[in-house]
């Protein structure tokens, strides 16, 4: 039995002014909670609601690794989380973080796999046996003998999760585990959690994209603003409806079944972009795509769609010339775009947002991603993105969901024509996930073409004009 008894937590680095307590601010309040044996809960809220703060306070990362200022008991089993060693807290609790690469510790994905029990002092054939057992759980044969750095952000969390696993812990807490996972990623990814389940292991898994899950849950924890507002138990989760979620900030659509995206078959407007010569293969002789010229409607919004590995956000580096090695071309307007020239016309907002958030402040990241520098301008970005309030914040003290949004008024405030987005809703809720599809669609009434690489079926179904869908080393 897991137990958060009067919790209040708030993260040293916080730095929130007063005027500012309304906001979560890094910190929660009057935390009461109670997780069973074997049960699976479901966490939820808006981002920066102290969902993955929960999660810290479970598997000892507070106070052991976050340092702020803690009132009330974590209890596992009876004992105090706050005060045991963060390893004994670690042979109990497994843990899969947002970003998984933050709890790798290895190159490559079998030696990812057997990391945990080495650690142990496990016997080899116990570590054998074990990897064996969840590669064939996850679906990882393709994955294995694999360079961890080579992996899609999906095939990545997918080991992240086999990872934890093979440590048999006997509580399970998930940081966002499908954000970066396509369809049939997240099946599995729900298929593992119901062997968990049926193993009797106690499962709290955060997240926004709650369909796959709310048939699967025992029950529903809703957090707003550092605090629980409302839980639901079984009876009361297949009563609710999705407009009673939806006013919750939630996003919706738990009783449909998943989209199946098709590429769309409107006509070309005139005004094109042209690319031509798109060949790329990390290994001589393994293409990640070959597309000797595809023309894609300028002025629209064009969502990038397929598997979890198929050279998606490959294909964005390419084409915002990231790749220096990589000799397409881009034709547009009558000029010839090479990779020099497409890195200075083009934005693009990573995966992992983490790799281009450099200043000391939110604000200031806004105002270098300017042509010019126009602090107005740079506020009123902030304000329509609901980061107005962070604007002296470092963007480092952010949550997921937050620094994504941060990224994005990047992308608005630096002016340039062509914008692309990698997984853009990643770690969004559902509020936030509309702000980015009105965006963007205000972006594309501004004349800018959007090309958005997405599992997020509700962010196409919001805002997207076209579909392509990545296959293998071919564009259908």
């Amino acid at each position: 039995m897991i137990e958060l008894k009067n919790i209040n937590f708030k993260y040293a680095n916080a730095n929130i002014e007063e005027s500012q307590s309304d906001s979560l601010g890094g910190q929660i309040r009057n935390i009461n909670l109670t997780f069973n044996e074997g049960e699976c809960v479901l966490l939820t809220g808006s981002s920066g609601c102290g969902k993955t703060t929960i999660l810290r306070l479970i598997n000892g990362l507070i106070p052991n690794f976050y340092e702020g200022e803690l009132e009330g008991q974590v209890l596992i089993n009876g004992k105090n989380v706050s005060e045991q060693e963060l390893y004994d807290t670690g042979k109990i609790v497994g843990s899969v973080f947002q970003n998984p690469k933050s709890q790798f510790f290895n190159v490559d994905t079998n030696s990812e796999l057997a990391f945990a029990l080495e650690n142990q002092g496990k016997p080899a054939e116990e570590i054998l046996r074990r990897v064996k057992e969840n590669v064939e759980k996850f679906s990882l044969q393709p994955l294995m003998n694999q360079s961890l750095f080579k992996l899609s952000g999906g095939q990545k969390q997918k080991i992240a999760c086999a990872s934890v696993a093979v440590s048999e812990p006997e509580i399970f807490v998930l940081d966002e585990p499908s954000a970066n996972l396509d369809t049939p990623s997240t099946n599995q990814l729900k298929e593992m959690i119901k062997i968990w389940k049926a193993d009797g292991k106690t499962v709290i898994i955060s997240e926004h994209r709650i369909s796959y899950l709310w048939d699967l849950a025992d029950r529903t924890v809703i957090m707003k603003d550092g605090e629980v507002i409302k839980e639901l138990n079984r009876q009361q989760m297949d009563e609710i409806t999705e407009t009673e979620l939806a006013g919750m900030g939630l996003r919706a659509s738990v009783h449909k079944d998943p989209v199946e995206l098709v590429s769309a078959s409107l006509p070309l407007s005139e005004k094109t972009i042209l690319l031509k010569d798109f060949n790329f293969a990390y290994k001589k002789n393994q293409p990640v795509f070959d597309i000797p010229q595809m023309e894609l409607p300028a002025g629209e919004i064009i969502a990038i769609v397929g598997s979890n590995g198929e050279g998606k956000s490959t294909f964005l580096n390419c084409l915002c010339g990231l790749k220096k090695k990589f000799k397409g071309k881009m034709i547009y307007r009558g000029q010839t775009y090479n990779n020099r020239k497409r890195s200075k016309s083009i934005f693009m907002v990573m995966q992992d947002v983490n790799h281009q958030l450099f200043t000391e402040s939110v604000l200031d990241e806004v105002l270098i991603s300017q042509e010019e520098e126009d602090e107005s301008a740079a506020k009123k970005i902030l304000k329509s993105l609901d980061l107005e309030v962070y604007a002296h914040r470092h963007p480092m003290s952010l949550s997921g969901g937050q620094k994504q949004r941060v990224a994005v008024a990047c992308a608005i405030a630096s002016g340039r024509e062509i914008l692309l987005f990698d997984e853009p809703t990643s770690g969004l809720d559902y509020i936030h996930m509309k702000q980015i599809c009105d965006l963007l669609k205000s972006l594309k009434e501004m004349g800018k073409t959007i090309i958005v690489v997405t599992h997020d079926a509700e962010l196409i179904q919001g805002c997207c004009s076209y579909v392509v869908r990545l296959k293998k080393i071919n564009i259908l």
